[in-house]
C-alpha cells in the first residue's frame, strides 16, 4: 500500500509523537539509575569477550540459572537478562549495564545494586572476570574488542560517522540518571537546567584518563569520544532558549536523520537517507511509519540530556567507591527542590549557550581546572554540590550522606581521574 493511499485515521499523526512526552507527566520524585561497568579478565587485564567458555554470554547463562533471571535475546544471541523491572544488558563492547527500577530513595538504589552484585560478582570471580569503574577501558582499545552480536549495533557502527564513534561504542562506560517531571513546564525547566549543569557534572566525575595503557592527556577521554561521535544526534538538544516546549524537542527529532527501522523482527537500514519528518510525509521503500518507529528513532538520538517520559541525564564517566551514588544524590538534591532549582538557575543562567558549549570541549581535557570566563570551574562545582547538599539535608531524609565522597574530592580540588 502506498503511504498516500492510507486513510486519515491510519496515518501516524504529529500528536501521537507529542503524546509520548505528555504521558510522562507525573507527580513523582523517583530516580532512575543506569550503571555501566567494564568487564576485565583478571589474568590479562584485557576486556572480557562475549564468546568462549569463560565469556560474557556464558556468564549471563550462569547468572540466569542461579538467580532466576529471564533472557533478553536478539535473534538467537543472549544480549541481557531481566527480572521484574531490573535489567542487566550488554553495550556494544560487552560493557555490562545494570538498570535499576526507579526508586524514591538513594538507599534503595544502593540496596538493589548490592543485592544484584552479591549474585553476579562471585560468579564473575569463578569466570576470572572483574568489573572496573572507569569511563573508558584502560587497557584494550576498540580494535581488540569485538562488537557484540546485536543487529542494531552493527548498523550503528557502520552509520555513526564521528572519528571516535568506535571508541564510544566499544570502550566507554558511563552512569545515567533519570528524573521525573510533573508537567510540560516542569519538564522543560529541568531539561534546560540539566543541560546547563552537565559540563560541570562531567568534570566532577571525570574518570577516563588512561586508555590502551597510556595517559591520554584527557581527564575524560569518554567525554572526548562523545564529542567526536555524530554531531547530528549527540551533544546538546537545546540552545537554552526560554519557552522551549515538547513540540520543540519533537521537531528536533523529526529533522534528525534516521538510522534504521524494524520490521517483523528484522532491521531495515535507512542509513541517514531521510529524516523522520520525510518518513512521515512519504514513507520509505513501501514501509510506513509507526509509533514504534518513532520510539526507536528517539532512542537512537544521543544528546547529553535526553527527553523521554522522564529526563535522562547521560554524560558521566563510570565511577566507584561511593561516587556512583553521589551522581543520583546530586541531581535529586537539585531537581526535586524548587528553591534549589532557583538557586542553580541564578548561578548558571548568566552563561550563554556558546560559553557552556565551549566548556564541554575544555572539560574533556582539564575537568575541574577548565575555565569559564577565565576562572577555573572548581568553585562553581562546589557551589552546585553545596546547594544539593543542603537540599538533601533539609528535605530528603538526610540523604546528603551520599554526597560525602564527592565533597571530599572537591575539597582537594580533584576529580577521580586525578587520583
Amino acid at each position: 500500500m502506498n503511504y498516500c493511499e492510507l486513510k486519515p485515521d491510519e496515518r501516524l499523526e504529529y500528536n501521537q509523537l507529542l503524546e509520548e512526552y505528555i504521558l510522562g507527566c507525573k507527580i513523582s520524585r523517583k530516580i532512575g539509575f543506569e550503571y555501566e561497568r567494564i568487564p576485565i579478565i583478571k589474568v590479562t587485564g584485557q576486556v572480557a569477550p562475549y564468546g568462549g567458555m569463560f565469556g560474557i554470554c556464558e556468564l549471563l547463562r550462569e547468572i540466569a540459572k542461579q538467580d532466576n533471571w529471564d533472557y533478553i535475546l536478539d535473534d538467537i544471541n543472549i544480549i541481557g537478562l531481566k527480572k521484574l523491572h531490573d535489567t542487566i544488558t550488554l553495550e556494544p563492547g560487552c560493557q555490562i549495564e545494570l538498570s535499576i527500577e526507579p526508586q524514591e530513595f538513594i538507599r534503595d538504589i544502593e540496596k538493589r545494586i548490592q543485592s544484584i552484585d552479591s549474585v553476579i560478582l562471585p560468579l564473575m570471580d569463578k569466570f576470572g572476570i572483574k568489573l572496573i569503574n572507569k569511563g573508558v577501558s584502560p587497557t584494550t582499545t576498540y580494535k581488540n574488542i569485538k562488537l557484540l552480536p546485536k543487529r542494531r549495533y552493527a548498523i550503528m557502527a557502520n552509520y555513526l560517522w564521528g572519528i571516535l564513534s568506535d571508541v564510544m561504542m566499544r570502550e566507554t562506560a558511563g552512569i545515567q540518571v533519570g528524573i521525573d517531571f510533573s508537567s510540560e513546564e516542569d519538564a522543560m525547566r529541568k531539561f534546560r537546567l540539566a543541560n546547563l549543569i552537565m559540563p560541570f557534572a562531567t568534570a566532577m566525575f571525570a574518570n577516563s584518563r588512561y586508555r590502551g595503557g597510556v595517559d591520554t592527556g584527557y581527564k575524560s577521554f569518554r567525554a572526548l569520544a562523545w564529542l567526536n561521535t555524530d554531531n547530528e544526534r549527540c551533544g546538546f538538544a537545546t540552545r537554552f532558549q526560554d519557552g522551549m516546549c515538547f513540540k520543540d524537542y519533537v521537531n528536533i527529532l523529526l529533522n534528525t536523520p534516521m538510522i534504521f527501522i524494524n520490521r517483523q523482527g528484522h532491521p531495515v537500514n535507512i542509513n541517514g537517507r531521510l529524516t523522520f519528518k520525510q518518513f512521515m510525509e512519504k514513507g520509505h521503500e513501501g514501509f510506513l511509519p509507526t509509533i514504534e518507529d518513532w520510539k526507536l528513532h528517539a532512542n537512537l538520538y544521543f544528546p547529553e540530556v535526553r527527553l523521554r517520559n522522564y529526563i535522562e541525564i547521560r554524560n558521566h564517566d563510570c565511577v566507584g567507591n561511593g561516587l556512583e551514588l553521589s551522581i543520583p544524590a546530586f541531581y535529586k538534591g537539585i531537581m526535586y527542590s524548587p528553591s534549589a532549582v532557583e538557586e542553580v538557575e541564578g548561578l548558571l543562567c548568566k552563561y550563554s549557550y556558546n560559553e557552556i558549549n565551549e566548556l564541554r570541549y575544555n572539560i574533556a581535557r582539564f575537568a575541574l581546572t577548565a575555565k569559564l570566563r577565565k576562572t577555573p570551574i572548581l568553585n562553581i562545582c562546589k557551589e552546585l554540590v553545596e546547594i544539593a547538599y543542603y537540599s538533601l539535608k533539609t528535605g530528603f531524609d538526610n540523604e546528603e550522606i551520599y554526597l560525602f565522597p564527592l565533597i571530599e574530592l572537591l575539597k582537594k580540588g580533584k576529580c577521580p581521574a586525578d587520583l
